[in-house]
């Protein structure tokens, strides 16, 4: 049977590579995100390489409608071998003068979403010994450097929901271990080429843009070896310029 990969967040940059290069090894490839159109265009961009591929619309922060999309990616493609997380919420919010909601709506997409999927995904990925891959970004560093630039940027609340990623992948690691599910995390801390924020300038002075296939290696890397749980990709590093770490 063909293992099925369910890509959440789909879009330009990590998902696309990701979902391009797991095709190529075999992988059917279930496609979610709210654009419907760049969902059709993901769908048959995979198709003229051949992979089979099917988009499921949805919202990543709604957990009825990402259960429903697991079981409409299955009953389309069979059961899922992998789960790739790339969606994300970048409110820009000042922590201190927001509404209570908007706090609220921080962990929505990071926490909720994230962990609903997995849930509803879990059959599956124990029956394939699967993984659940989360790309992540360096904004949830726990340090001054990066608290620093956080506050400047007004990615407050991106950061939050970066750091609770990245606690989740060492909870969930060890929680599913024992059932021979994978869990693992690529943390890039930088821009990456071919997404909007690379193009409107955020984060250029971190340094030149990351390859999105260099990513997509690093969790097929991952994925393959299962001897860790986390990788780091930052840009390549001038004198005059710093990664956040």
């Amino acid at each position: 049977m063909a293992q099925t990969i369910l890509v959440v967040g789909y879009g330009p940059g990590i998902s696309t590579a990701v979902a391009e290069k797991f095709g190529a090894d075999g992988f059917s490839v279930a496609l979610v995100a709210r654009n419907e159109a760049r969902l059709a265009a993901g769908v048959e961009s995979l198709r003229k390489k051949g992979v089979t591929a099917a988009a499921f619309p949805a919202d990543a922060r709604d957990p009825a409608a990402m259960g429903a999309v697991v079981e409409k990616a299955r009953a389309a493609l069979g059961p899922l071998a992998v789960v790739l997380w790339t969606a994300y919420a970048s409110e820009a919010i000042d922590l201190l003068a927001a509404d209570p909601a908007a706090l609220h709506d921080l962990f929505e997409v990071a926490v909720v979403g994230l962990l609903t999927t997995i849930r509803a995904a879990l059959p599956d990925l124990r029956q394939t010994k699967g993984a659940v891959l989360i790309a992540n970004g360096g904004f949830g560093d726990i340090n001054p450097k990066t608290d620093a630039y956080v506050v400047k940027m007004g990615a407050m609340g991106l950061a939050l929901g970066d750091a609770a990623k990245d606690k989740l992948v060492g909870l969930l690691s060890e929680r599913l271990k024992s059932e021979g599910v994978y869990v693992g995390e690529v943390l890039v801390a930088g821009p990456i080429k071919g997404t909007a924020i690379e193009k409107h300038g955020f984060g250029k002075e971190l340094g030149p843009a990351i390859e999105p296939a260099s990513i997509a290696d690093t969790f097929e890397r991952l994925l393959r070896q299962r001897d860790e749980i986390r990788a780091r990709l930052a840009p390549q590093q001038t004198e005059d310029r710093h990664v956040i770490a």
